[in-house]
């Protein structure tokens, strides 16, 4: 992999922030010491949003686009959509180690295939994909992602749990180095469905989930009361969602410059968890602290990756010569 990590960025929606923010955030010159960085989009609109203020980074050029700050269209996302597929094309041919994706709109993207950057990962990599929203520890992963809320009850089953549950244990232990991963799972009805007065979800098909995941290894605990599990994170190594804003409306608010991973995918992608935020795009006011965050996380998740399968082909008891003395590593109490 070299002496420093390959990051491809994309450049989401032009009307957007996501030029501003990776402008931003590659100015830092301690990234530059850590990885070599790639922008797949518009030269034309990063020159735009550059000005006389930044240095453009290497950019992989797809074609100049017509736009207007704030003002999305179907010029917008479909420029956003060949960045995307740039990237994706550039990680299949191994120059990538880890991709990270600036914000799109999905009201303009949805005709070429799909309403998010998750599904489209999944469409292009071995895997199942699963959303993970990460920062310091706190981790919040979805068992249903971009769905409307009337149709989540249909959407949950048992077999759809477990395998969440399976994607999101597997990724703390390989991608976060979390030895023994501890996972709160919330109940879908207020106060964990109160026995069944609130609704049969827990009784019927989230908890016997869970303790099935139990028995098969994965330290899984629920159904949890989704209002009171978020006053005591610290208990956990991740909380598994029902849906979407059950999850991330908790994380953002405890956690405003958080990351958004694509676990359980032979890709490495991270974004910020913010949108396009159009109604401040081209006003230079935006933050980069997520999508700094975005690609520190990016980073981490690659060596950590690196460091489980070199660790994963060996036995569990670990001999390291050094200076001819043999020495015993007990990665059981390593945090990798």
């Amino acid at each position: 992999m070299g002496n420093k990590l390959r990051i491809g960025i994309t450049q989401g929606d032009v009307a957007g922030i996501g030029w501003e923010v990776i402008l931003k955030a590659l100015a830092d010159g301690r990234m530059g010491e850590l990885a070599e960085f790639t922008v797949y989009g518009s030269k034309k609109a990063a020159a735009f949003y550059a000005g006389q203020e930044f240095v453009l980074p290497p950019i992989v050029d797809t074609g100049d686009v017509d736009f207007e700050p704030g003002v999305p269209t179907g010029s917008t996302g479909e420029s956003a959509v060949k960045a995307l597929q740039r990237a994706t094309e550039a990680y299949k041919r191994g120059e990538l180690d880890a991709i990270v994706t600036a914000p799109i709109c999905k009201e303009f993207v949805a005709d070429f295939g799909f309403i998010g950057h998750t599904e489209f990962f999944g469409t292009q990599f071995d895997g199942r994909p699963l959303m993970v929203m990460t920062s310091d520890g706190l981790r919040v992963a979805l068992v249903t992602v971009h769905m409307a809320l009337v149709d989540v009850p249909g959407a949950i089953s048992r077999d759809k749990i477990a395998e969440k549950l399976s994607i999101l244990n597997d990724s703390l232990v390989r991608d976060f180095g979390v030895v023994k991963p501890r996972i709160a799972v919330l109940a879908l009805n207020p106060h964990g469905g109160e026995n069944g007065l609130l609704g049969s979800d827990e009784e019927e098909v989230i908890k016997p989930a869970t303790e099935q995941a139990y028995k098969n290894g994965i330290l899984a605990f629920g159904p949890l009361a989704a209002d009171g599990v978020f006053l005591n994170t610290d208990r956990y190594d991740a909380v598994l969602a029902m849906y979407h804003d059950q999850g991330l409306a908790p994380f953002k608010a405890l956690a405003p410059d958080g990351v958004n991973f694509t676990a359980g995918l032979s890709v490495v992608r991270t974004s910020p968890d913010h949108g396009t935020a159009f109604d401040i795009a081209g006003k230079g006011v935006a933050s980069a602290d997520s999508m700094r965050a975005a690609v520190y996380a990016a980073m981490d998740i690659v060596r950590n990756r690196k460091t489980w399968e070199e660790i994963s082909r060996n036995p569990l008891k670990h001999y390291e010569r050094e200076k001819g003395d043999e020495r015993t590593i007990d990665f059981s109490k390593s945090e990798l």
